[in-house]
């Protein structure tokens, strides 16, 4: 029989495959999963910030569109010190007794949270940091289905209760470990999470106000 000539590079690929779960461990730091967190973390804030920003802008009357703007970079800013003083905490540590429901305050206003922290082998600081981007895309996505019918002051009180309340909750269930997670819903890109909860949230509201003034007569 001829002989057969070992590839290299199958070699390496079966090398690979038996130690990489090895390097991947909880525990460890992995500085190439931390930089595309971090790369990831960017790209989901410019989709807020200005992407959706300038996106509804566009769908709205010239005289409405700075206050399209400011909704969204307000909620960006109102939903960071949410986040920071309790929200991620509720969302996305362990709940105890209430694990299948909400988190609990072991992360509140990140007290306990240090450099060397690492959850998921990423700082925490990270992983706190790209999930409060989709902490703040999913109240954003709202404004559309508001705009030029809200007061401003009333959106952000708005959006402070639908975070507290809808987001940190329905965030839990599947990302912290809640009960949909127990039943094995998986959500990869936030379609349950940020744009079912946000959707619906922006119906029931478009519903709640009524058409806009003109609305059909005016473009």
């Amino acid at each position: 029989m001829p002989k057969r000539r070992i590839n290299t590079t199958t070699i390496a690929v079966c090398f690979m495959s038996a130690v990489w779960p090895g390097f991947a461990g909880a525990d460890q730091l992995n500085a190439a999963d931390t930089a595309w967190i971090l790369t990831a973390s960017g790209l989901v804030l410019f989709m807020t910030v200005p992407g959706l920003a300038l996106f509804y802008g566009g769908l709205v009357r010239t005289k409405n569109v700075l206050s399209v703007l400011m909704q969204c970079f307000a909620i960006t800013s109102l939903v960071s010190v949410l986040w920071l003083l309790g929200g991620y905490s509720l969302a996305l540590s362990d709940g105890g007794g209430w694990q299948q429901l909400l988190g609990g305050f072991s992360a509140f206003s990140l007290l306990n949270m240090n450099a060397d922290s690492i959850r998921d082998n990423l700082p925490e600081t990270v992983f706190c940091m790209y999930h409060l981007t989709f902490a703040i895309f999913a109240p954003a996505l709202i404004v559309g289905g508001v705009a030029e019918r809200m007061k401003f002051s009333a959106l952000l009180w708005f959006a402070a209760c639908w975070e507290l309340l809808i987001y940190v909750p329905v965030c839990h269930w599947l990302w912290g470990g809640g009960w949909l997670a127990q039943l094995g819903v998986m959500d990869f890109a936030g379609g349950i999470v940020v744009h079912v909860s946000g959707g619906v949230a922006a119906l029931v509201a478009a519903m709640m106000l009524g058409p806009r003034r003109g609305f059909p007569r005016v473009p």
